[in-house]
């Protein structure tokens, strides 16, 4: 079994606390490290802890749940929990993983918490073979991209472009993060800046590869494995 990822509460609302404590411990991969009645709380012990993931309410006095992703320098992953719509698009500025209107229902935070876990393929309890899709955000709105449509993935500053057989994204996600989402069964790393589907490639020769007439380089460190991996 895979070591529990480790999870704080930042709400002020003791009934909100109640219903989060409950839904966390009906999930064996979560274990609950704090509760926080407010941002001050929760920035001391973030100070000093690691955290995996932070379940955050927007409104509370002295400091608003995004002001304190302003203010902590590396946020853990954070799903905002509010009872108000309206900063629903403002929130995936702060690379939020989802946005749980209150009344929170157990089926919408389970869906959450696989957005969660689809970040952690290679940890997750799920077998690699079983991600088929996944989250990143367009546009500042979260997309489903299916894995069996994504021919390559190429590193744009810190954004990255996805080359679908449909359509091309600018996703707000950086190569590294991408890359492990991605099952490594069916996508390899060939260079700094690329990311493709094994299956998809059409031809190799010393130095790049083709996939839909596209030609991509192959770094120098990646060529090895590369070449072992198409052998196979």
């Amino acid at each position: 079994m895979e070591t529990p990822k480790k999870c704080i509460i930042v709400d002020d609302e003791p009934a909100a606390h109640y219903v989060l404590v409950n839904y966390i411990k009906q999930n064996a991969n979560l274990e609950l490290v704090k509760q926080c009645y407010n941002g001050i709380e929760a920035m001391n012990y973030l100070r000093e802890n690691k955290v995996d993931l932070m379940f955050l309410d927007i409104d509370m006095p002295e400091i608003t749940g995004l002001e304190l992703l302003k203010i902590i320098p590396s946020p853990p992953k954070t799903i905002l929990t509010t009872a108000y719509s309206e900063f629903a698009l403002e929130s995936y500025d702060y690379g939020v993983i989802d946005y749980l209107l209150k009344p929170i229902y157990f089926p919408r935070f389970l869906k959450a918490i696989e957005r969660f876990f689809a970040l952690f393929p290679s940890e997750n309890s799920l077998n690699s073979e079983e991600i088929n899709s996944i989250n990143v955000k367009v546009d500042g709105h979260l997309l489903e991209i299916e894995l069996n449509k994504l021919l390559y993935a190429q590193s744009f500053g810190n954004y990255v472009k996805l080359f679908t057989t449909t359509k091309t994204y600018l996703a707000s996600i950086t190569t590294n993060e991408i890359e492990k989402c991605l099952p490594n069964a069916s996508f390899l790393r060939i260079h700094k800046s690329y990311i493709v589907a094994l299956d998809k490639i059409q031809a190799s020769e010393k130095d790049f590869v083709s996939i839909n007439d596209f030609k991509l380089p192959i770094g120098i460190t990646y060529k090895r494995e590369l070449f072992e991996r198409l052998k196979k």
